[in-house]
Parts: C-alpha cells; sequence; structure tokens
C-alpha cells in the first residue's frame, strides 16, 4: 500500500500536476493540503475519473485538505478537537480498510506560525498540543496509524539548507522542535528518519530568490506512525523533481510504501 502525502498549493491551480503524478506514481491514498477551495469547488470529477474517491475538509482561499482513496474510506474526524471556535480547515482524518484490516489516516496542514512574537506562532504550538493530545487517544486503539502532511517544522539543523537562514523562522523554532519530539516521544516514528535519514533530503524549495535551482530547500513534509504502521514500512520516497515541472507546487509529493 503506497500513501502519499503532497501540499499541492491550490489544487485546481496544480490539477495537471496533479493527475500527472498520480498516474506516475499510482498511489492507493493521497493526503493533499492546501487545496484553498470549499468542497463546491473542488475537482472532484477529474480526479475520481482518475480512480479515487474524494474526502474534503475545505475553505475558501485559504488552507484546506483533502484525502483521495482507491480503497473504501469513512471519515473519522474532519476537524481538529480541542478547539471548537478554529473554523481553520486544517485536519482530516479517515479509516480505511485494507485487505489486512483497517488503516487510520490523518492528513494535517499544520500552522506555518509566522511572524513570531504574534497570535500565528501562539496558535501553531496550541494546534500541536492538540494534535498531542488526539494522538495520545489514537495510539491507545493500537491500530496502524499514519499522520501525513505538511507539518511546517524542521526537525534537525540537517533538514535545511543552512540553519542560520532559518533561526529567526517559526519553522525552526526551539519550541516547534519540541513539539514534534513530544509527539516522536508517544510512540510515533518519522518515516523518514527510519529507512533513510540523509540529511539535505528536501520536501520544499521557496518560490523566491532561485531557492529551487539552488537547491536552497527543507524537510517538512512528514509522515509520523505508530509502532502498528512502523513494523510494515518498506519505503519512503521523495519526488524531488516534481519541483521542476511547469507551474509546480512548491512542495514535493513524498510516497511510504507498506506491507498492508
Amino acid at each position: 500500500m503506497r500513501i502519499a502525502t503532497f501540499n499541492v498549493n491550490s489544487v485546481n491551480a496544480r490539477l495537471p500536476n496533479l493527475l500527472e503524478w498520480l498516474a506516475e506514481a499510482s498511489p492507493d491514498v493521497v493526503c493533499i493540503q492546501e487545496i484553498k477551495c470549499e468542497e463546491p469547488k473542488f475537482p472532484r470529477e477529474a480526479i475520481e475519473d482518475a480512480g479515487y474517491n474524494c474526502f474534503i475538509s475545505g475553505q475558501k482561499s485559504y488552507n484546506g485538505v483533502a484525502i483521495l482513496t482507491r480503497l473504501p474510506a469513512e471519515v473519522a474526524q474532519n476537524r481538529l478537537p480541542g478547539e471548537e471556535e478554529d473554523l481553520q480547515a486544517r485536519y482530516l482524518e479517515v479509516e480505511v480498510a485494507t485487505p489486512t484490516g483497517a488503516v487510520r489516516i490523518a492528513n494535517l496542514y499544520c500552522p506555518n506560525g509566522n511572524p513570531l512574537g504574534t497570535e500565528k506562532f501562539d496558535y501553531k504550538l496550541r494546534w500541536m498540543d492538540r494534535l498531542q493530545n488526539h494522538v495520545k487517544g489514537l495510539l491507545e486503539l493500537e491500530e496502524p496509524l499514519v499522520l501525513a502532511g505538511d507539518w511546517n517544522i524542521i526537525p534537525r539543523p540537517g533538514d535545511c539548507y543552512d540553519p542560520a537562514a532559518w533561526m529567526g523562522d517559526a519553522l525552526f523554532q526551539p519550541e516547534s522542535r519540541a513539539a514534534w519530539r513530544r509527539l516522536l516521544n508517544l510512540g510515533l516514528t518519522d518515516a523518514f528518519m527510519a529507512v533513510n535519514g540523509a540529511e539535505h533530503a528536501y520536501t520544499f524549495w521557496d518560490y523566491q530568490a532561485g531557492a529551487w535551482p539552488k537547491d536552497h530547500g527543507i524537510r517538512i513534509d512528514h509522515f509520523a506512525i505508530s509502532p502498528q504502521a512502523a513494523d510494515r514500512l518498506k519505503e519512503v520516497k521523495i519526488w524531488r523533481m516534481a519541483r521542476a515541472r511547469e507551474k509546480a507546487s512548491d512542495h514535493v509529493p513524498v510516497t511510504a510504501d507498506f506491507d498492508f
């Protein structure tokens, strides 16, 4: 079973790229972030024609997540619990039926948190605390769990081209990285680190200042997986050259292959 995460940076603007990549990579489940549309504007027909069912948590012009699946699935959560007044569309959780049993997959678009010293950074940290509280309950189910998405956190200095350049950014703050570690310390595994762990393997290159041709990237798109999923993990691949395509997203897809 191949599970993918891909921040598409507007699903309608990048639809040809998304469809081309789906045909190339043939993932079974795809977690896409920053769809930047409400459900009526989502290109459901084109994606269903490509063989996928669509589960959507959308928001006008901003944020928004969707899960595309070729397998039977049911929505378990369409918002992250913990702040009822939080209407940002950043979380979607489904239960997917596989030949070996149910797999729970959560799609996350974690808050960016910039600029520092504002409510945006406070919101980022609160959101991560809420996620940790929710995941504690999910782990008690003792089932395969895959948290996939754009985490907007650079875990290690080796996950960016120049740590000094990111010292003032919310993605690389000690508090942000500590929130990531606390989550893993619940018993989750960073899938990339488990099977590869190479430094300077990036998933995002900014549109500004020639970041892509200079390879000035960062790794912020991650899979955090439960022990029941880690036992079945086979491979993680960063589809780096998707960034070179015309009208590409600033993120590239990442896939994790499991023996489900």
